[in-house]
């Protein structure tokens, strides 16, 4: 699925309203034109476009019992319900800051370790991808994740540099939030990498990856 954003605006729009609609439960063409006011020739037109952009399926057609061809049915793809919810940031950000306030320092670190190495498990290179290729993939999820990210080389190793940060509502409430991070792509690198993001309201990623051989 490309990079959507719906938002209240988006929502607004014919295409907002259908993408509502159909979070109630699949509906054909011509449910969706008498909930709206248009015709079915418009609402074919946003639908393909919803299609197109991964917001919107076909789940089959409705038997009626009666002659003719069955109406198609439309559904919400799975990853829509993801790009409509508002709950994860600020969960994750509560999640993080009772982690750091509840516990001792040693164990709070270990966790976010942890959450890391979990999600790097399902995205690791093989074990005989190279350093470029690691490398690679560490600022190929990165970007999946939301962030702008660039690579870049130095005399002493490279440079995972990003403009922004994917967790930056919790990190600009907790940096510790990078160790998180940290750790995933530390999986993916298969090296040691030091931290050097920078904090504070608009946080964004940095991490540095030196060269075993220099």
């Amino acid at each position: 699925m490309p990079h959507i954003h719906i938002d209240r605006r988006f929502l607004e729009t014919t295409r907002g309203q259908l993408v509502t609609l159909l979070r109630r439960g699949p509906r054909s063409v011509d449910e969706l034109a008498r909930a709206l006011a248009l015709t079915d020739n418009a609402v074919r037109a946003h639908l393909a476009t919803l299609e197109r952009d991964g917001l919107v399926s076909q789940v089959g057609a409705r038997r009626t019992g009666t002659a003719g061809k069955p109406p198609a049915l439309y559904e919400l793809a799975a990853d829509t319900e993801t790009l409509l919810s508002r709950a994860y940031a600020p969960v994750l950000s509560a999640l993080i800051e009772e982690i750091v306030a509840e516990l001792p320092a040693a164990q709070s670190e270990a966790l976010l370790d942890g959450l890391g190495r979990r999600l790097a498990a399902a995205v690791l290179p093989p074990a005989s991808a190279g350093r470029e290729a690691r490398l690679e993939a560490a600022v190929a999820l990165l970007k999946t994740l939301g962030g702008d990210v660039v690579l870049e080389d130095g005399p002493a190793g490279a440079k995972i540099r990003g403009y922004g940060c994917p967790l930056s509502v919790a990190v600009a409430r907790r940096p510790e939030a990078c160790r998180a991070v940290e750790a995933l792509l530390r999986e993916i690198v298969g090296s040691e990498l030091r931290q050097c993001c920078r904090h504070g309201e608009r946080p964004s990623c940095c991490f540095e990856v030196p060269d075993p051989a220099a």
